[in-house]
């Protein structure tokens, strides 16, 4: 691997080869093992520091919450700080958002998702070094796949941006940059908000400390609901492989690895076949489920008031609470039901609180945003769900009858196969997206 980026640099370029990006890092040590391999691979001249910038990326709840530890150990050792001090000072951290969302559902994984940028830019503070986050974006909206001038904004809100470099989901790259006007306004976009978080006051509300604290007991209530719904103690691995068309997307070998629930396959290609399916199915359960439950935890010892307030004013609860109803608002619960009556008996153990999920959570978020309908204050985007649906909705009943069949056949049909690999393509790009 690093004899070919040698090979690659010397011939297009000492740029034509980015950050090393550490997958799952867990300490500091994933970090230095790419130096030492670097050196045996002669990457750079003999003794001399490696020309490699090295991207730990963090992805689970669990090692976002350890991110700014286990940075602050790797910037304490001084073979480490050798090697960053040839690369100016300078240290790319890369977040994740699939294994996150898998592990704890929207909600949650947002919330860890900022809390581990913040803790990360007071560590990089302290010790004097300039951090870039990487942001590994999806297609959907549990997957990041909001907009652009949103999540900048949310994320540098009461403090000056630091440099941004990101990911584009692959269906997102036609839809944002395909037509020369779209991709020059994605631009601006980009350029705009940054330009508005740099220009902003420092410092945060000082509301905002209490605002994380309710939003903390919010997160927590989402991801024990979420859990409970899907932990391994229950059965709805079997119902997910039935309400959704999990197994014809193995057989067509949609994502980029093939994974019948092997644990040695990475639990990334597990969330992205997670994410698809439900998008699928019409349910997009991941990127909702958990939000009512979280909310009614926090009435408990907090007013509505108190919570409508946060959602209005601070920005990060902003977009998210946007996220979430974008999400309810692409969802369409009672096509999502034709497809739960294929897991038979599971249907009625599981397929209820989902729906009471989504309809507390429909009537919750109305209440705190004074709207009346979903996406009220959006016209633009609730128009063109609307006009969107009558194409998308007959594919999703052909799919359903679809389904059925091929498995009453034994999934050996090769003709119903080929219809419904027509069905998920025609399903995802009305959906606008893949997962």
């Amino acid at each position: 691997v690093f004899q070919s980026i040698a090979h690659c640099r010397r011939k297009y370029g000492a740029r034509a080869v980015g950050p090393y990006i550490v997958s799952q890092a867990t300490g500091p040590e994933d970090v230095l093992s790419v130096l030492l391999l670097a050196r045996w691979g002669h990457l750079g001249p003999k003794n001399k520091e490696v020309p490699l910038d090295i991207a730990p990326l963090f992805e689970t709840v669990g090692d976002l919450e350890n991110a700014s530890e286990i940075m602050a150990s790797l910037l304490s050792d001084d073979r480490y700080r050798r090697h960053l001090k040839a690369r100016d000072d300078r240290q790319i951290v890369m977040i994740g958002y699939v294994d996150s969302m898998y592990d704890g559902g929207a909600v949650s994984a947002c919330w860890s998702m900022h809390q581990a940028q913040k803790a990360l830019r007071e560590t990089a503070k302290t010790h004097g070094v300039a951090l870039t986050v990487f942001h590994g974006r999806g297609g959907t909206i549990s997957r990041a796949g909001r907009r652009i001038n949103d999540a900048i904004l949310a994320t540098a809100e009461g403090e000056q941006p630091s440099p941004l470099r990101m990911t584009e989901a692959g269906e997102r790259i036609s839809a944002k940059y395909g037509l020369r006007g779209i991709a020059t306004r994605t631009l601006e976009q980009t350029v705009g908000s940054l330009l508005e978080a740099a220009a902003a006051p420092p410092g945060a509300d000082a509301r905002t400390q209490r605002w994380s604290e309710l939003m903390q007991v919010i997160a927590d209530g989402s991801r024990r609901a979420y859990r409970e719904l899907v932990g391994p103690s229950s059965s709805f691995g079997d119902y997910y492989r039935a309400a959704t068309p999990i197994d014809v997307i193995d057989e067509l070998n949609m994502v980029s690895e093939r994974d019948r629930d092997n644990e040695t396959i990475s639990a990334f290609v597990r969330a992205r076949r997670w994410e698809f399916a439900w998008v699928q199915n019409r349910c997009l359960m991941p990127s909702w489920y958990g939000f009512a439950q979280g909310v009614r935890a926090a009435l408990e010892n907090h007013g509505l008031e108190e919570i409508r307030e946060m959602f209005a004013s601070w920005r990060f609860a902003r977009v998210l609470i946007s996220d979430i109803e974008l999400s309810l608002a692409k969802a369409d619960i009672e096509i999502a039901g034709r497809y739960s009556e294929l897991a038979g008996d599971l249907h009625e153990t599981f397929f209820p609180r989902i729906r009471k999920e989504h309809d507390d959570s429909v009537a919750l978020l109305l209440s705190l945003t004074g709207q009346g309908q979903l996406l009220e204050a959006s016209p633009t985007i609730r128009r063109a769900i609307r006009l969107r649906n009558p194409y998308v909705d007959p594919m999703s009943f052909l799919q359903v009858d679809l389904l059925r069949r091929w498995r009453e056949s034994g999934s050996g049909d090769d003709a119903l196969l080929g219809a419904l690999s027509a069905s998920i393509n025609g399903i995802a790009h009305g959906m606008q997206n893949t997962g």
